[in-house]
C-alpha cells in the first residue's frame, strides 16, 4: 500500500516518520518543501494532486479548517484525483460541517473518507503512541487500520461520518478547561508556599489527578510557558469550534467559554506560539484576560 501524507508540521512530521519506519512506501507533500525533504526515505511530491494520484491512502494533518478545505476541495486539490478504491483521511481538528462535507465530496467521486483526529501531542506523534479516533465506514476503517497502528497505540472506530471529529471535540473541551484549571490550581498553591513537586506527587493519588496535570504540571513548575509543545493558537482554534457547536446545539458550555476567553487574551497579547500553560500569566495578573 502506498501512503501519501500532506502536512508535516508539529504533529504530521512524527506521524509520517512512523509510517515510513513501519515499512510502508511513503509519498509526502508539504508547502514548506524543506520539511518534506528532511524525511529521509520518503518520496517528495510536487503538488497535492500529484500526491493523491500516486497514493492508495492519503493522510492529511493540517493547521485549520480553511487550509483543510483548500487542500481537499480546490480545483487542484487532492480530491481532483479521488477515484474508487482510494481512501482519504483527515487527522486534523475541524468542525463537524467540514468533516461531513469531505465525506460527501469523496462519496460523490466514488472514493472513501475517514475523519480520524489524533490526540497525544508532538511527543505521542514522535513515539507512535497517539490516540486515533475515526469516523466513517467500518470496512474502510479496517483497510486503513494498519497505517493507523503505525502511528497510534489506541486506534478506535467511533462510528459513522463525523464521529471521529465529535470525539476529538469532546477531548479538546476537556483539554482546554482542564489545562486552565491546572494553571489556576498550581499558581495558587505556589503563591501560598506549597512545593509544586510535592503537590504533584500527592495529586497523583488524589481525585485531582488528570492526564493534563501530568502534562502541564512540570511545565508550570519550571515556568516553561514559552517552550514549544502545545501552542495557544491550537487550543484557541479548537475551543472556538467547540463553543460554536455548543451554541448551535442549544447547550450551555460556560467552562469552555471561560477558557476560550483566557486563551484569546493571551493570543491577543502576542503569545500564540506559547504553550497553553502560559495561562498562568493570566492567573497571576501578568496578562489581563
Amino acid at each position: 500500500m502506498k501512503v501519501g501524507f500532506a502536512g508535516l508540521g508539529n504533529m504530521g512530521g512524527g506521524m509520517a516518520r512512523n509510517v515510513l519506519q513501519a515499512g510502508f512506501e511513503l509519498l509526502v507533500y508539504n508547502r514548506t518543501r524543506s520539511k518534506a525533504e528532511a524525511l529521509a526515505g520518503a518520496e517528495v511530491m510536487e503538488t497535492p494532486r500529484e500526491l493523491a494520484r500516486a497514493a492508495d491512502i492519503i493522510l492529511t494533518c493540517l493547521a485549520d479548517i480553511a487550509v483543510t478545505r483548500e487542500l481537499f476541495l480546490e480545483e487542484e486539490g487532492i480530491l481532483a484525483e479521488a477515484v474508487a478504491g482510494k481512501i482519504f483521511v483527515d487527522h486534523g481538528t475541524v468542525d463537524l460541517d467540514t468533516s461531513r462535507a469531505l465525506h460527501a465530496a469523496c462519496l460523490e467521486r466514488g472514493a472513501a473518507f475517514l475523519d480520524a483526529p489524533i490526540s497525544g501531542g508532538p511527543e505521542g506523534a514522535s513515539a507512535g503512541t497517539l490516540a486515533i479516533m475515526a469516523g466513517g465506514d467500518r470496512e474502510v476503517f479496517e483497510r486503513a487500520r494498519p497505517v493507523f497502528e503505525a502511528m497510534g497505540s489506541k486506534v478506535v472506530h467511533m462510528g459513522p461520518a463525523g464521529a471521529g471529529t465529535a470525539t476529538k471535540l469532546a477531548n479538546q473541551l476537556l483539554v482546554g478547561v482542564n489545562s486552565l484549571a491546572c494553571c489556576e490550581a498550581l499558581t495558587m498553591a505556589r503563591g501560598v508556599g506549597v512545593d509544586l513537586e510535592q503537590l504533584q506527587d500527592v495529586l497523583a493519588s488524589a481525585w485531582g489527578q488528570s492526564r493534563m496535570l501530568e502534562r502541564c504540571g512540570p511545565i508550570i513548575a519550571r515556568e516553561g510557558y514559552d517552550e514549544p509543545g502545545a501552542p495557544l493558537r491550537n487550543i484557541l482554534k479548537d475551543l472556538s469550534i467547540i463553543t460554536r457547536l455548543g451554541k448551535d446545539s442549544g447547550l450551555s458550555v460556560k467552562a469552555a467559554d471561560a477558557a476560550l476567553g483566557v486563551y484569546q487574551g493571551l493570543v491577543d497579547a502576542g503569545m500564540s506560539e506559547s504553550d497553553m500553560t502560559a495561562a498562568c500569566r493570566c492567573v497571576n495578573g501578568e496578562v489581563e484576560s
